[in-house]
């Protein structure tokens, strides 16, 4: 079975084709012309899996939103009609070191692991109800975010094909809000948040071996299991909510020696 054709009718006949697009877009230029001849004169890296320690650096995208949970206090009030989360897009960096335990097990540790997240609630209020100055019916409150991560990981990969393989990845990250607005005295019309937060992430990978370095598209997904909402009965914004949990998808390029 050639590898190609059959990834491309596996990951390109769902949804979320567009995602595996890009990797397959690595993989095709791996397997390129250009390439044929590379991979003839012999295997890149070949002493790659042999060593014990790798050292890597990550440019990650994220799309992130919250997990909204309402409180009774909602059912009670006449001034807001819904919270929606919205989608919002964010970018980091990290530090990636991986170590070999076996040929198909590995344990990485990610630090430093800094990501920029907005996570926006949209509120639709109550026309009929008086509005303070500068209130929209409808109203975004923008919550920025800037988390420093510590996820440690467990990798299960696929045997080595020529310059290729695939990997699956679970694990935990515990993260801390460096922006975090949980005890801002001048809270207005914020939602606050805690600053310390715990997710389950798992994932999928793929590692091009080249010459003198490793190539991995990697996609994660990150569910919070903390209750990360600082709520204060005062604020309108903040008290017809309950909890708010993380959710976050995570495309990262890995780049390893």
């Amino acid at each position: 079975m050639k590898l190609m054709p059959f990834l491309s009718r596996t990951f390109l006949s769902r949804k979320g084709g567009g995602v595996f697009s890009i990797f397959l877009f690595f993989a095709s230029w791996v397997s390129a012309p250009g390439a044929s001849a590379q991979l003839r004169d012999g295997v890149n890296l070949p002493d790659h899996d042999e060593k014990f320690y790798h050292l890597g650096l990550a440019l990650i995208y994220n799309s992130s939103h919250l997990q909204v949970s309402a409180h009774p206090q909602f059912l009670k009030t006449d001034t807001v009609l819904s919270i929606n989360p919205v989608n919002t897009g964010g970018f980091g960096v990290a530090g990636m070191h991986t170590f070999t335990f076996s040929k198909h097990w590995e344990f990485r540790i990610v630090f430093p692991e800094l990501q920029f997240s907005y996570r926006n609630l949209q509120y639709s209020l109550n026309p009929n109800y008086p509005l303070s100055q500068g209130d929209q019916l409808l109203a975004t409150k923008r919550i920025e975010s800037i988390l420093l991560g510590f996820p440690v990981q467990v990798k299960f990969l696929s045997d080595r094909i020529d310059n290729f393989k695939v990997y699956m990845l679970g694990g935990m990250n515990y993260q801390y809000d460096l922006a975090s607005n949980a005890s801002a005295r001048k809270a207005g019309d914020l939602v606050k948040l805690q600053p310390t937060n715990l997710s389950i992430e798992a994932g999928l990978g793929f590692q091009f071996f080249f010459p003198v370095f490793i190539l991995s598209p990697e996609l994660k997904f990150s569910d919070g299991i903390m209750n990360i909402h600082a709520r204060d009965p005062n604020l309108k914004y903040s008290n017809v909510i309950d909890k708010l949990k993380s959710r976050m998808i995570v495309f990262s390029l890995i780049f390893e020696g």
